[in-house]
């Protein structure tokens, strides 16, 4: 069985097909999903998506990227939607320094707020880190993010930088990079990091792995990832699907 971490369906790549698409999955043995809010508009969204289809749940959270729409007002909302039986986890959260607005300061602001949140609801978090890592980590660190965990999704920095995370109790998420030919960074993390701390995750509708790069993901092509994982562990993927899916119900504090 299959679990995907991390999806987007809500996002209106899917609008032609949504309903057939995440209809057809439990036949194709993804047997779950978590899909993450970005912003406040697609918390919304995901909420009605978790609420419609019992095997997705929820995460509430503000990218980085969109900090700048969050106020002390509107951040209620965020409070609230976290409390919804079907939410298991804050995110996605974290910083992104890849463009110079949201101004960094801000993004850092947001995201200590958010891991406040997470820890105060008991709620793992889903981190976002794109060229932040050091900032990342510091601010994880001062607000005790370990108390509680989470993942650092859509993971794209060296193995030296994973073996922190996951000295924090962070699991790493893996997804489509991992087959593309300058995903050597994340095939080197996967091959040294233990196994028991990593999940599978698309992000989809982006980041679809070889050979449907640059085409519209989805959680059907999770199969893929686990083949380059097993290659890169020499192990079996019945074992790879095994491992991820335990990992991400302790990741997500789930019970079978």
């Amino acid at each position: 069985m299959i679990f995907d971490t991390h999806a987007h369906y809500d996002d209106e790549a899917f609008d032609g097909d949504r309903d057939d698409l995440l209809r057809s999955m439990e036949e194709n043995n993804i047997r779950r999903i978590v899909n993450v809010g970005a912003s406040l508009s697609s918390n919304e969204t995901t909420r009605l998506l978790a609420q419609r289809y019992p095997f997705v749940y929820a995460a509430f959270g503000v990218h980085p990227s969109n900090t700048a729409e969050l106020t002390q007002e509107n951040f209620g909302r965020i409070e609230e939607l976290v409390k919804h039986p079907k939410c298991v986890a804050v995110g996605e959260i974290g910083l992104d320094y890849y463009y110079d607005e949201p101004g960094r300061e801000l993004q850092k602001e947001w995201f200590a707020a958010q891991l406040k949140l997470a820890i105060r609801e008991k709620k793992p978090v889903i981190i976002h880190s794109r060229d932040a890592a050091q900032d990342t980590y510091d601010l994880m660190k001062a607000e005790h993010a370990e108390s509680w965990g989470g993942v650092v999704h859509c993971f794209s920095y060296s193995k030296e930088m994973a073996g922190l995370f996951v000295k924090l109790g962070f699991f790493i998420g893996v997804g489509g990079v991992i087959t593309f030919k300058n995903g050597r960074v994340l095939r080197e993390v996967v091959e040294n990091i233990p196994l028991e701390h990593i999940v599978l995750e698309t992000d989809c509708p982006y980041m679809a792995p070889v050979p449907f790069r640059g085409k519209r993901n989805s959680s059907l092509n999770l199969p893929l990832v686990v083949e380059q994982i097993a290659q890169i562990k020499g192990i079996s993927t019945e074992r790879v699907e095994e491992i991820t899916w335990e990992n991400a119900l302790r990741l997500y504090r789930m019970q079978e």
